[in-house]
């Protein structure tokens, strides 16, 4: 179980390592910075959230590094849907959001968390006080 787990941490630093070398800050268009920003973001949360101290709890320990781990492929996802214009990216970045936030519900559920609250998507616009019809009174 360790060794998946190193695993993979391994494979997410390594595409880390791959995505910043094939794109050095030197050669972003100003139009890419905010994208890379926003994705450097979610990739440093996530790496901090899969540094679990072990607990004895060889289950806790796999769901408390993996949530991160499925939580920073929802952030980097919604990244694209921000930035990217692909439609084919777009789409499968939208499966991701919905598959990863399923898993981390199972996840949970199977070491007897409670799941969170129901919220909106991440990709969900803020709706503008005032606008008919978008009032949540």
């Amino acid at each position: 179980m360790r060794t998946l787990i190193l695993q993979l941490v391994a494979l997410t630093l390594g595409f880390a390592a791959a995505t910043a070398s094939a794109q050095p800050a030197a050669t972003a268009s100003r139009a890419e910075t905010p994208y890379l920003a926003e994705n450097d973001a979610a990739m440093r949360k996530m790496m901090a959230g899969m540094d679990v101290k072990p607990s004895g709890d060889v289950d806790r320990d796999f769901v408390d590094m993996m949530v991160p781990h499925h939580q920073g492929a929802i952030d980097m996802a919604v990244a694209v849907l921000r930035y990217g214009s692909n439609p084919a990216v777009r789409r499968l970045a939208q499966e991701i959001i919905v598959d990863q936030q399923q898993e981390i519900a199972a996840m949970r559920r199977a070491v007897g968390e409670p799941l969170p609250p129901s919220a909106p998507a991440p990709t969900t616009p803020e709706r503008p006080a005032g606008v008919p019809g978008m009032d949540m009174k």
